[in-house]
């Protein structure tokens, strides 16, 4: 058996590094020490040997993609076959994007190394982000059904960091590859901070629901009770209904010699239920499952609502399902399993069946987290703390109703006036001049100019969906090429794809079956567009395909014109009305050019790595971002305007940390809007006194990325799909573009101004790690809601304004 290499001791905290900066330690619970990582900026030789390398196979393409992956011609062949002419010739645009980077400065260092300790933990981050989705539940403003919204968005949250990145890191400490982290914790020290910090959220959420949320649901006449709080009368009709309808799916499994412990699935829920035999006086263990596709919440009368797993464990109904039996105690619990996915990508031959039987297996992944009632027997919890093999620190005694994701089926009760106020989106006034209830001509709008998208405030349906479908029914158009990384289940852009290709335009759909929790519905929907005649590929191997991209190529007079849509989100029309999303509509001939030699890329062979108005991971994007941020230390240097601002879902890279740090040293003001995790520490003297760090949380889940830089007065602004992550960075295929129109530039920054603002309500990051909430002024006023007042600039657009 291989044995991993001991680690480094790490020097002694505040060693080394610049003695002129002192920071100040992150909150742990746990003891950790600091150690420097590369203070360098990443190489692009470094990376390339860091990342598998793609393989191919005759006939093929690369692995796993089926023989007629590759048949679909570019739209370059298409036009040498018809007397026609492209629109803009490749040949005749703006050199490639990136030709002069190697021409920039680097960042000058004057031979100062960065201090070591300079990164926050990733994993207490993410805990810090979640703390951040409590708080607006804890929040008595946040309307009442939503506070319910945010506690069940919090428990779903939980689920996935335990079932991903605890899972994770007990896998890789399990096999002996685990290192230290950039923050200096070791694993097992990080392990350990996990369980003790998600032990005292889990605790205060539990809290928040039982002494606030649940108590104010019940004086508005929604009562969230127990079993034994039911009526006489309520209990008779739930016993109807657990007759008639649950007791025929529920299966008891006995825990004895004949028969082992049963094994439990990730997040079911479940009763333990202790038997006597009268006869012999033995007691036995039994297990029964939750059904996971019957309501969380049963009514058993008009405003008052009961858990499932009471109704099961009702004396009577428990007695129903062990006739003859005594029954003596029943307690709740909940595992939660690893379901990350592990698959072996060069070694599949069919990427689509290598994944099914995976997610086959991650069905009996090892337990992470077992959720008990506090009330339980502890002869019954050493049973399953035993069973299960999970050790007693991953044991968490909460007070029942466990799984309050439950809760997202009391949001979904009709009770408008305890949510937020209805917004519907508008057509995007560039798409329709004026608003009407025939749709706009998405072509003919993008002839004139480009539009800027931002969702939800902008419908989804009558921009991205419209273009889509418009592609799928005009005639004039010959091909298609799109992404989809999740999308939902009666999806109309899969339906416009489908119908696309049944009228036989070339479609060549990139479907990225690996996304995480959606594999089996995008293994469905692969299969759909295959046997409508799309042409589907699962992208490179080895890389993700994460960005959001749309070409239509289409045949006007005797030229092609290509048409292309870039976004940050999904193509998911469900999401856009609650995901805050920006994208990019565009008949630019240089968009046009650079989607179509990444399309390429993807489908067939390409080694394309620079493009006109595209920086594109895992090659350039890294490197192209840092390059500016480099290049604003210079300008601040040689007194012009200099300044960067990134809005993004996540900061962890520490090649791009680093630069930012040194564009602060440099003296560039820099604002970093993040939702959830941020490594970097702001506000650090000598280090990093010109970065500002906040976060903003609310109705709509932020998810654009935006970057700009001052560049000299000459401001560059980017959208795209990557967050500043390895994973988005390494090991995607992601995309940014950059924002000609300076209009949309301008309208990018007093976004980002109103986001950054002091008056905005929002969370701001210490040099310590601590996030700090800044909702009211001095004078307890609260702050600006930037989401609100986006929602009322589009009502004021409509004449339909709050007063």
């Amino acid at each position: 058996m291989k044995t991993a290499a001991p680690e480094p001791s790490p020097p002694p905290e505040g060693s080394g590094g610049n003695g002129n900066v002192r920071l100040p330690p992150a909150r742990s619970d746990a003891p950790f020490s600091l150690v420097a990582r590369n203070n360098g900026h990443m190489s692009q030789n470094t990376r390339a040997e860091a990342q598998p390398s793609p393989t191919t196979t005759l006939g093929g393409g690369p692995a796993g993609l089926g023989s007629h992956a590759n048949a679909q011609p570019s739209v370059g062949s298409i036009a040498a076959h018809r007397p026609h002419t492209v629109a803009a010739a490749v040949s005749d645009l703006a050199p490639d994007l990136d030709a002069d980077l190697d021409g920039y400065e680097e960042s000058q260092t004057d031979g100062v190394q960065l201090p070591q300790g300079r990164f926050l933990d990733r994993e207490r981050s993410w805990l810090a982000f979640n703390e951040r989705v409590l708080e607006l539940a804890e929040d008595p403003n946040t309307p009442l059904l939503e506070r319910a919204n945010f506690l069940a968005i919090f428990a779903s949250n939980l689920d996935e960091f335990f079932m991903v990145r605890v899972a994770g890191l007990k896998r890789r400490i399990a096999a002996g590859v685990a290192t230290r982290s950039a923050s200096g914790l070791q694993p097992r020290e990080v392990l350990e901070m996990i369980w003790a910090r998600s032990r005292e959220l889990m605790a205060r959420h539990a809290a928040c629901y039982h002494e606030d949320v649940a108590p104010a649901l019940a004086e508005e006449g929604i009562h969230l009770v127990r079993w034994n709080e039911l009526a006489e009368k309520e209990q008779a009709r739930l016993f109807t209904l657990f007759r008639h309808q649950i007791f025929p799916v529920l299966t008891p499994l006995a825990v004895d010699p004949a028969h082992p412990f049963p094994y439990i699935s990730g997040l079911s829920l479940n009763l333990a239920v202790v038997v006597r035999n009268p006869v012999s006086g033995h007691k036995h263990f039994a297990r029964v499952k939750v059904p996971p596709l019957l309501s969380r919440f049963l009514e058993a009368a008009p405003g008052r609502y009961v858990p499932l797993e009471d109704v099961i464990a009702a004396p009577a109904h428990l007695e129903e399902l062990f006739p003859g039996m005594e029954v003596l105690e029943h307690h709740a619990f909940r595992v939660t399993r690893n379901e990350d996915l592990e698959v072996e990508e060069d070694d599949a031959e069919n990427l689509l069946q290598a994944l099914e039987k995976e997610l086959m297996r991650r069905r009996f992944g090892p337990p992470v987290r077992l959720e008990v009632e506090e009330s339980i027997d502890r002869e019954v919890l050493d049973l399953l703390v035993r069973e299960l093999k999970i050790s007693e620190a991953e044991v968490y005694p909460l007070p029942g109703p466990l799984d309050l994701t439950g809760l997202f089926r009391i949001h979904s009760l009709d009770r408008p006036e305890l949510k937020y106020p209805k917004f519907v989106a508008g057509t995007h006034r560039d798409l329709a001049e004026v608003e009407s209830a025939s749709e706009p001509d998405i072509f003919a709008a993008l002839r004139r100019r480009d539009v800027l998208l931002h969702h939800p405030y902008d419908s989804f349906s009558t921009s991205v969906q419209a273009f889509l479908q418009q592609a799928a029914e005009d005639p004039a158009v010959l091909a298609i090429k799109q992404t989809l990384y999740r999308t939902s289940g009666d999806s109309p852009i899969v339906d416009a794809l489908i119908d696309a290709a049944e009228s036989g335009k070339q479609v060549l759909v990139l479907v990225e079956i690996k996304a995480r929790f959606d594999e089996h519905a995008n293994i469905k929907w692969a299969r759909k567009l295959e046997e409508a005649g799309c042409h589907v590929v699962y992208g490179l191997v080895g890389l993700k395909t994460h960005c959001k991209l749309s070409l239509v190529v289409r045949q006007e007079g005797d030229t092609l014109r290509r048409y292309s849509h870039v976004g940050t989100g999904n193509y998911h029309p469900k999401t856009a009305r609650l995901y805050e999303d920006l994208g990019l509509l565009t008949a630019d001939p240089q968009v046009g050019a650079d989607l179509s030699d990444l399309f390429n890329r993807l489908s067939g062979y390409s080694r394309r790595e620079t493009y006109r108005r595209l920086l594109v991971a895992p090659k350039s994007l890294r490197d192209g971002l840092i390059s500016r941020i480099n290049k604003e230390a210079q300008h601040h240097r040689a007194g012009r305007p200099a300044l960067i601002r990134i809005k993004v879902n996540s900061m962890v890279d520490e090649a791009v940390i680093d630069s930012l740090y040194r564009a602060s040293q440099a003296g560039v003001p820099v604002d970093v809007w993040v939702r959830g995790i941020c490594a970097l520490r702001p506000g650090v003297t000598g280090l990093s006194e010109n970065i500002r760090v906040h976060s903003v949380l609310g109705r709509f889940l932020e998810h654009s990325r935006v970057f700009v830089f001052g560049n000299g007065g000459e401001p560059e602004v980017w959208i795209g799909s990557a967050d500043m992550m390895h994973r988005n960075l390494d090991r995607r295929i992601e995309a940014l573009v950059r924002v000609a129109d300076p209009a949309h530039r301008a309208a990018l920054n007093r976004l980002l101004d109103t986001g950054m603002s002091d008056t905005t309500s929002s969370w701001h990051l210490g040099p310590d790690g601590e996030w700090t909430r800044h909702a009211a002024d001095a004078d307890g006023q609260p702050l600006r809601n930037i989401q609100e007042m986006l929602i009322d600039a589009r009502r004021r657009r409509r004449g339909t304004a709050t007063p």
